[in-house]
C-alpha cells in the first residue's frame, strides 16, 4: 500500500514537473471542402508559436502555458481562420475548416466597364494590390510598374527624367491611364498623373494589354492602366508611411478618413516628395537624378443613398518643381544660355465623380475634368503649355436573360495650347461617342462579348471601332480567352513629345498627321493548379499580334539634328508571347514571376527594322517569405531587360548602338511585430546598374550644352573637328535605364484600422 502511494505520488510529481516544464498540448486537424488540408500553418498569435500540419492535416503544438490565446490556421490560397481559446490544466483538441480565398478571383471593372470576377471577365485583366506595391516602395506608381511583366516605365530624357509607360513595347502615348475608370491622364502629363497618389489609398491597379478603344476611345491603343482608389469605408482611419534613401530622397504619405453625418464618408490623402541633393557619379557635370519637390493632395467623398445607389466625388491637386542639368545650375540661370538646366514647374488639378440616376434602370453618369499648366525651360528654350480635358459619360447596364447589355454615350473636350511654332492657335474640339456592348452567356462554359464604338472627330470624320471576345471555361480552374478588336488614336504631337525640346534637336512635322489605327488579336490562357505538396500555382499565358496603320514614329536617323514626325508609309507590327506565374508554397514562400518575348518592328519602302527603344525580352519577379515567429517579411524584386536599339547621332557616335542586358534588383526586410507599426528597409538597385557602364558617355557633348564649339555644314549637320572628333551635338535623348545607382532606404508605416 505504501509502495502504491509512492508510485502515485511519483507519477503526480512527474506530471506536475512535465506541466511546469513543457506545458499543455493543442492538437487537431485542418480541413477544406471536407478533405484534410496538408501542410497548413497553425500558430498562436500572442506568442508566435505554432506548427505545420502533416500530410493528413494533423497538427500538434506543445508546451503551452495556461492563459487566453488566439489560434489561427492559414494556408496560401485560403482564408485565415482565427479562434479564441482558453488553455487550462488539460490538453486541448480543435479542428479548423478553411475556405478558398480565390487567388485568381479578384473583382475587376476595367475590361468591360462592369464589376465582374476576374475569372468571369471575357477580357483578360491583370490585377496588382497595394501589397504588391509595398514589395518595392516607390514615390509614385510610375516607378512601381517596373516590376510588372510587359510594362516598362521609360525615361525619355537624361536631364529632366520625364517619361511614359510602355506596354508590350509600345510607346507611352499608346497607353491610356485612368483613375477610378476616368481617363484623366494624357500624354502631356503621364509621368505627373502617375505621381502623388499615396499607395495606401489604392485598392488595386488593373492593367489591360491590347486595344480597348471600343470602350475607352482614343489613346487606348496599346493598353490601359486603371488605378482604383479605396472606398472610404475600406480605408484605414489614419495611415502614415515615410521613407528616406541614401541619396537623400524623402517620401511621405499621410491620410485619414472621417464621417460627416450619417451618409457622408471622406477619405483624404497627402503625398510629399523631396529630393534636393545633386549627385554626379558618372562625372559628366550633369545631375544623375532630377531634383524634385512636389506635393499632391487627394480627397474622395462617398455619399450613401437610397437603394445603394452610387454617388462619389474625388479631387486632386498636384504641384511639382523639378530640375536637372549642370551641377552649377540654380534658378537664377533658368532660361539663360550660361549654365544649362531643364526646369519644369507643373500645376495640375483633377475632379472626377460618378452618380447613379434615381430611376429603376441602372444608369450611371461619370465625369472628369483636368487642368494642367506647365512652365518649362530646356536650356534657353521655353515651353509653356496648357491642357484641359473634360469627359462625361452615361452608361446603361441592362441584363436581359442570357444577355448582359451595356449602352453608353460619351463626350470628350480637349483644349491644348503652347508657345511653340507647331501650335499656331489653340487646339480645341469636342469628340462625341456612342458605344454598345453585349456579353452573351451561351451556356455554363461559353461566353461571347460583342462591342462597337462610334466617334466623330471634325478633323478626321467618322471613326468606328468594333471588338469581339470569347471565353471558354472547360473546368473550374481553366479559362481560354480570345480577344480581337481595333483601336485608334487622335494625335496632338506636342502633348506627347514635349521632351523633344530638350537638347539641340529640332522637331520637324513632315505632314498633316492622320489618326493611327490598329488591329489586334490576343489569345489568353489562365489556370490554377493545386499540387499534393500544398503548392498553389497560377498560370497566365498570352500571345498577341497588333498591326498598325498610319503609325507616327519619331525618326532620329535621317538627320542627327532633327526628330522628324510623320505617318509611316508602310506598317508597324507588335507581336509576342508572355507568361506570368503566381506560386504560393506551404512553407510561406510566395513567388510572382513573368517573362515577355516580343518583336516590335516597322516596315517602310520594303525595309523592316526593329523599333527604337523597344526591348525584345522582359523578365520580372517578386519573391516573398514571411516568418511569423520573428514577424519578418523578406521581399526580393527585380527585372531583366533585353537589348534595345538606341538613338545615335551619326555613324561616328562612339556610344553603343544597342543596350546590353540589364537588371534592376531590390531587397527589403519588413518587421510588423509592433501594434499598428511596420518598420522596413533595404537596398535598391543591388547590382548598382547604370547605363554608363560600357559607354564612353551618356549625354553627348555634356561639356558644351549650347553647341558653342560645334561647327555645321550648309545642311546643318555637325562637322568632325579636333574639338568634336565624333561630329556630335549636345543630346541627352540616349537613355534607356535610370542613372540612379545603389542606395539604402529605411521607412516606417503606421496604420490605425
Amino acid at each position: 500500500m505504501h509502495k502504491n502511494n509512492t508510485v502515485k505520488h511519483l507519477i503526480l510529481l512527474i506530471n506536475l514537473v512535465s506541466f511546469s516544464l513543457f506545458g499543455q498540448n493543442i492538437s487537431g486537424r485542418v480541413f477544406s471542402n471536407g478533405e484534410p488540408l496538408a501542410f497548413a500553418n497553425v500558430y498562436l498569435t500572442e506568442i508566435s508559436k505554432g506548427a505545420t500540419a502533416n500530410e493528413n492535416g494533423v497538427f500538434n503544438i506543445s508546451g503551452i502555458e495556461p492563459g487566453q490565446y488566439h489560434i489561427s490556421a492559414s494556408f496560401t490560397g485560403y482564408k485565415t481562420q482565427t479562434k479564441p481559446i482558453s488553455v487550462k490544466d488539460e490538453n486541448l483538441t480543435l479542428n479548423f475548416y478553411l475556405e478558398e480565398s480565390q487567388m485568381l478571383d479578384e473583382v475587376v471593372v476595367t475590361g468591360t466597364l462592369k464589376a465582374v470576377s476576374r475569372l468571369e471577365s471575357p477580357v483578360p485583366v491583370e490585377v496588382y494590390s497595394p501589397t504588391f506595391l509595398k514589395k518595392n516602395p516607390t514615390p509614385n506608381i510610375f516607378e512601381a510598374l517596373q516590376n510588372v511583366n510587359g510594362v516598362r516605365p521609360q525615361i525619355n530624357c537624361n536631364v529632366c527624367n520625364t517619361g511614359d509607360i510602355h506596354i508590350n513595347g509600345l510607346e507611352g502615348p499608346y497607353t491610356l491611364v485612368l483613375i477610378d475608370g476616368m481617363p484623366i491622364v494624357s500624354g502631356l502629363s503621364t509621368v505627373y498623373g502617375l505621381s502623388g497618389i499615396p499607395n495606401s489609398l489604392i485598392e488595386q491597379v488593373e492593367i489591360v494589354k491590347g486595344p480597348a478603344s471600343s470602350l475607352y476611345g482614343s489613346e487606348a491603343v496599346g493598353g490601359l492602366i486603371n488605378i482604383i482608389t479605396k472606398l472610404p469605408e475600406h480605408a484605414p482611419i489614419v495611415f502614415a508611411d515615410s521613407y528616406v534613401s541614401g541619396w537623400g530622397e524623402v517620401n511621405t504619405d499621410l491620410g485619414f478618413k472621417a464621417r460627416l453625418g450619417a451618409k457622408t464618408d471622406i477619405l483624404t490623402g497627402i503625398n510629399y516628395f523631396n529630393y534636393s541633393n545633386p549627385v554626379d557619379n558618372n562625372n559628366d557635370n550633369f545631375t544623375d537624378l532630377t531634383l524634385q519637390d512636389r506635393i499632391s493632395v487627394f480627397q474622395k467623398w462617398n455619399f450613401k443613398r437610397a437603394n445603394h445607389r452610387v454617388f462619389s466625388l474625388a479631387g486632386r491637386y498636384f504641384y511639382e518643381d523639378r530640375w536637372g542639368g549642370e551641377m552649377q545650375w540654380n534658378p537664377s540661370f533658368r532660361g539663360g544660355d550660361q549654365i544649362y538646366g531643364e526646369s519644369i514647374y507643373t500645376s495640375r488639378f483633377e475632379v472626377l465623380g460618378k452618380y447613379q440616376l434615381p430611376i429603376s434602370e441602372k444608369v450611371l453618369f461619370q465625369f472628369s475634368y483636368t487642368d494642367h499648366h506647365q512652365n518649362s525651360v530646356y536650356g534657353d528654350t521655353p515651353y509653356i503649355a496648357d491642357q484641359r480635358i473634360g469627359f462625361g459619360q452615361f452608361t446603361w447596364d441592362k441584363p436581359v436573360k442570357n444577355h448582359d447589355l451595356l449602352f453608353g454615350a460619351a463626350a470628350r473636350y480637349n483644349f491644348y495650347n503652347d508657345n511653340t511654332p507647331a501650335t499656331v492657335e489653340a487646339d480645341e474640339l469636342v469628340i462625341p461617342s456612342l458605344f454598345v456592348q453585349d456579353e452573351i452567356k451561351l451556356n455554363e462554359k461559353h461566353n461571347l462579348l460583342l462591342g462597337a464604338r462610334y466617334d466623330y472627330d471634325k478633323r478626321h470624320g467618322n471613326i468606328f471601332t468594333p471588338r469581339v471576345a470569347y471565353k471558354f471555361k472547360p473546368t473550374k480552374n481553366d479559362i481560354f480567352r480570345v480577344n480581337a478588336g481595333t483601336g485608334f488614336r487622335v494625335v496632338n504631337l506636342f502633348t506627347e513629345e514635349h521632351a523633344a525640346l530638350t537638347g539641340a534637336r529640332d522637331v520637324i512635322i513632315a505632314e498633316a498627321l492622320k489618326p493611327e489605327r490598329s488591329y489586334n488579336v490576343n489569345l489568353n490562357y489562365m489556370t490554377k493548379i493545386f499540387t499534393k505538396g500544398g503548392v498553389i500555382i497560377g498560370l497566365d499565358a498570352s500571345t498577341w499580334y497588333t498591326h498598325f496603320n498610319n503609325i507616327i514614329l519619331p525618326n532620329y536617323d535621317t538627320n542627327p539634328n532633327q526628330i522628324i514626325y510623320d505617318n509611316l508609309d508602310g506598317k508597324a507590327i507588335s507581336k509576342g508571347v508572355s507568361l506570368n506565374i503566381d506560386a504560393m508554397f506551404s512553407n510561406g514562400i510566395k513567388l510572382l514571376a513573368g517573362a515577355t518575348l516580343q518583336d516590335v518592328s516597322k516596315t517602310e519602302n520594303g525595309v523592316t527594322e526593329r523599333q527604337i527603344l523597344t526591348e525584345s525580352f522582359t523578365g520580372t519577379w517578386a519573391a516573398s517569405y514571411k516568418t511569423h515567429k520573428y514577424n519578418l517579411l523578406l521581399d526580393y524584386t527585380g527585372n531583366l531587360y533585353g537589348p534595345m536599339r538606341l538613338p545615335l547621332l551619326g555613324d561616328l557616335d562612339p556610344r553603343q548602338p544597342e543596350s546590353p542586358y540589364w537588371s534592376i534588383q531590390n531587397i527589403q526586410l519588413t518587421f510588423d511585430g509592433l501594434k499598428n507599426f511596420e518598420i522596413y528597409g533595404g537596398v535598391k538597385n543591388l547590382l548598382n546598374w547604370t547605363p554608363n557602364k560600357g559607354n564612353p558617355f551618356i549625354i553627348a557633348r555634356a561639356h558644351d550644352p549650347f553647341d558653342e564649339n560645334v561647327q555645321f555644314d550648309n545642311q546643318g549637320n555637325a562637322l568632325a573637328t579636333n574639338d568634336n572628333p565624333y561630329a556630335l551635338t549636345f543630346d541627352p535623348s540616349y537613355v534607356y535605364a535610370p542613372n540612379q545607382g545603389r542606395r539604402l532606404f529605411f521607412g516606417l508605416r503606421y496604420t490605425l484600422n
